[in-house]
């Protein structure tokens, strides 16, 4: 009787599948059809707007048993398979295989854009500034280790826009070959990961010497050839390149969340709930910067950073990286970005995208 049940149950579960099936490709062939469409048109495939319009829809009627994550990475991958029909995404992002980087560029592009590993946050800025890259994934701040100010300083040489963020949680394992802690005997690591495991390490392999590499997943690339070495990285890292978990989450502060841009050339539309980045430098005099920050204020316009770096070709010269809450065609935003650029030598929209949540 209770095999007859299951047998069943099971049955249904086919039919539901063949359903899915059957409208997974009606809803393909409707992409291309849209996607013909916008060729015509001259029009851009590729619509974030579009994309997270979708997901929020479905989002708001999913009654479960399915979490809200697990419904919005089901159709994360639906899209990405969908575009990839219409138009190959090149993406570049900060290579090897396996960096946190990697995982942020999967997370917001879905498993079937083509992904295209770069050796530089500068070599990413370039793909895409001159076209080779559609878009291009690179970190901008760490919520414990703070700003990348490499990223910052990048657009001030590359004409590139921010076309959208993403914000993913770190954790981080020690990994090796075997999974056995005695064989460890040096362990690879990027810095930034080194300096987030500072006590962990300090407490539990303190004679064990550490030695910095690029990324987290060369790390772990080097690991995967050699059983005397273990690698602090990630557990997709884990699984691409084959390792096993010596000492899981060994991250000193467990809320540790890193930033990353999406580079473009251009950057989508309003969507209700976005930011705006600027750069902008001053005029050399005093009050300056509580000048160009009181149009904000006087708007109420919510600043969530602000950040200054040295201007490369002028001694003693910062510019400004700005980012607030609201879009570049709000007309408020349009008003008070006049108004700062009284105070400026010079004003620059790094992009308007919709904020992550």
């Amino acid at each position: 009787m209770e095999n007859e049940r299951l047998k069943n149950l099971r049955d249904r579960i086919d039919r539901i599948d063949r359903e899915i099936l059957k409208l997974l490709n009606e809803r393909a062939r409707i992409a291309i059809e849209i996607a013909q469409i916008k060729k015509a048109e001259g029009l851009s495939f590729y619509d974030p707007v579009r994309e997270k319009n979708v997901i929020d829809k479905v989002l708001k009627i999913n009654e479960g048993p399915f979490s809200n994550d697990v419904i919005k990475t089901l159709f994360r991958e639906i899209l990405s398979a969908t575009l990839a029909l219409q138009e190959s995404q090149k993406v570049g992002y900060l290579g090897p295989e396996g960096t946190f980087t990697h995982l942020a560029a999967i997370k917001y592009f879905g498993s079937f854009a083509h992904f295209e590993p770069q050796d530089s946050i500068k070599s990413i800025f370039e793909s895409v500034e001159k076209g080779l890259s559609r878009f291009g994934v690179v970190p901008i701040e760490n919520s414990n280790e703070g700003t990348v100010t490499y990223t910052l300083d990048m657009f001030m040489q590359h004409e590139v826009k921010i076309s959208g963020e993403i914000i993913i949680p770190i954790t981080l394992h020690l990994l090796s070959l075997t999974g056995e802690k005695e064989k460890v005997k040096k362990i690879y690591t990027h810095p930034h990961a080194r300096a987030q495991c500072r006590e962990w390490l300090r407490k539990n392999m303190p004679d064990i010497p550490l030695y910095d590499v690029a990324s987290t997943a060369e790390a772990a690339k080097q690991a995967c050839m050699d059983a005397e070495i273990a690698a602090i990285a990630s557990d997709f890292a884990a699984n691409m390149y084959g390792l096993k978990f010596v000492a899981k989450h060994i991250e000193d502060y467990k809320n540790n969340y890193t930033r990353f841009f999406i580079l473009g050339k251009t950057f989508p539309k309003k969507t209700g709930s976005d930011k705006t980045s600027i750069m902008f430098s001053l005029q050399d005099k005093p009050g300056a910067l509580y000048n160009a920050l009181q149009p904000f204020k006087d708007a109420n316009i919510n600043l969530t950073k602000i950040e200054s770096r040295p201007a490369k070709m002028r001694k003693w010269e910062y510019i400004f990286f700005v980012d607030f809450i609201g879009h570049i065609e709000d007309e408020n935003v349009k008003q008070t970005l006049e108004k700062v650029k009284d105070y400026c030598i010079e004003l620059v929209h790094l992009g308007s995208y919709p904020i992550f949540e």
